[in-house]
Parts: C-alpha cells; structure tokens; sequence
C-alpha cells in the first residue's frame, strides 16, 4: 500500500498537525505543547504548512503571544521533553495519557476526536479464526503490545491478555496486517485505522475481524501544572474556535473530527481499569 498524503497525516490525529513545531518550548511569551501520539504512521514534517496555520489559530484564539511544542512517538521522547521543557499542555493518545497521568499530575482539560487517528477502538483479525479463541495460543503480530498492561486491562478489559497469545511484535502499522496476509501470523491486534486501511492492503481480502473491543475515549487534552487556571480557561475557550471560519479547511484537510472540553470523569472507568492488578 502506498498511503496518499492525506492518510500520512492524519493518522497522527489533531495533536500532530495542530501544536509540532521544531523549536523547543517555552521560549519567551510562549506557551509549550507536547504532542504524543504512539503508533502514528507518516513523517510530522509533511504537515507541516498546515501545523503553521494552526498553531497561528490556536494562539490567537486563547490569546497566547506563540505557541511551540514538540510532537513525538514514544514515551521515551515525550518525557525527555517534558523535563527539558516543562510544557504547559499536551495532547496524548490514550495509552500514554494513562501511563503518564499520576507521575506528571495530568489534568483532564479536553479531547480532540479525529476520524481517522485510531485508537478509539481494538480488533483481532484473522484470515483462518472464527473468534478470539481460536487466535489463543497462536502467533498474534500487533505494534500495540509495548503496554501490556493497557491491552490486558483496557483492551481486553480483563476478559483476554496478550499471554494467551504467542506474541510477534511489529514496529508499523502495515508490517502487522502482513504478517497476517503472509501466514506469518494467525492474527493479529489492529486498531480501527488499521481495520479501516485493510481494503487498501494487497493480499488483505480474506482478512476479517473475529472480536473487537468496547469503544474507548479519543485523545486526551491535558494541562500540566506549569498551567494557570486561567491559562487553562482561556485554552478551553477556544477549543470551538480553532476548525472555525478561516480555520475549517485547515481542520478538514487534517481530518479533525471534533476538540472538546472534557474532564477527569469521562475518563474514568479507563482510568480504574489501567489501575487494576
């Protein structure tokens, strides 16, 4: 599959094209923005021309003077980030707002949804199983299994874990659904981007889902505690604003669904499920 320019970016969601800037943050005046979306696929810098009009956008409607942010993959990069820069805000794929939340003291503030970032939403997949169990025991490929206690706790919501399975993991989205599609595996654990993508995989026909998960919430908004509580207002404030007038073709060209005030409480019952033993 040769994924269009479109689908490169959008699987990095809102966060990636809305707040990545090359600069470090923090720099005078300027409010710092960490972007973490774990198993994104596509280069950050072909959003470039848009994350310009954007972080324009953002600034000006919550009346900040800049806005400069760092957009990474891996936990390892978000929190050298945040200790180097001590960001102000960050929007996070779900996983990792969870494993993140208590060590920084992460604050709820909103979600951004986008049609197309996955992740709200988990699928084994098979060729030859006609249900989960017959995936058990079995090579399992997915490049989601680096947060084991996610898939058991949130995923699999206790009813599955990863050791049920023999594990093959994989570091990109495509490379799992091939493995499938080469009998290297008899399954694999997809996100609903990748089960969406599976038309466009060659040699993907046969491949069906044989168990999907509950819906789980989109991306998390969250404040740090560098935030003021009015730096925190007026961030909110905005978030209705930004995919408006000039901003709606620059939202629709990234495949923004929709950016939400939200709180801790509609996180929670992912919240107590991660915390489980």
């Amino acid at each position: 599959m040769r994924p269009s320019f479109r689908s490169l970016l959008t699987p990095l969601g809102f966060a990636a094209a809305a707040f990545m800037v090359a600069d470090s943050a923090n720099a005078a005046g300027d409010v710092g923005v960490l972007v973490l979306k774990e198993h994104g696929v596509g280069s950050a810098a072909q959003a470039q021309p848009y994350v310009d009009k954007l972080v324009a956008l953002a600034a000006k409607h919550s009346g900040w003077s800049g806005a400069k942010g760092s957009y990474q993959t891996t936990r390892t990069g978000a929190e050298k980030f945040i200790t180097d820069s001590k960001p102000n805000y960050g929007i996070l794929s779900l996983a990792a707002f969870l494993g993140l939340k208590d060590k920084h003291k992460l604050d709820v503030i909103g979600s951004v949804s986008s049609s197309r970032a996955g992740g709200q939403q988990y699928h084994l997949v098979s060729k030859n199983a006609a249900d989960a169990a017959g995936c058990k025991g079995k090579a399992l490929a997915s490049d989601h299994a680096d947060d084991q206690k996610f898939i058991d706790n949130v995923v699999f919501a206790g009813k599955m874990k990863l050791a049920d399975f023999t594990l093959t993991a994989t570091t990109r989205p495509i490379q799992t659904i091939k493995k499938v599609v080469a009998d290297e595996a008899e399954c694999a654990l997809i996100d609903d981007a990748q089960f969406a993508e599976l038309a466009n995989v060659e040699g993907a026909s046969a491949i069906k889902s044989v168990w999907k998960s509950d819906k789980l919430p989109p991306m998390v908004i969250v404040a740090f505690p560098t935030a003021s509580a009015d730096e925190r207002k007026g961030f909110q404030g905005a978030f209705g604003k930004v995919c408006e007038g000039d901003g709606k073709d620059v939202c629709k060209e990234v495949g923004i669904s929709a950016m939400k005030t939200a709180s801790v409480a509609d996180y929670q019952t992912v919240i107590t499920a991660y915390a489980k033993k």
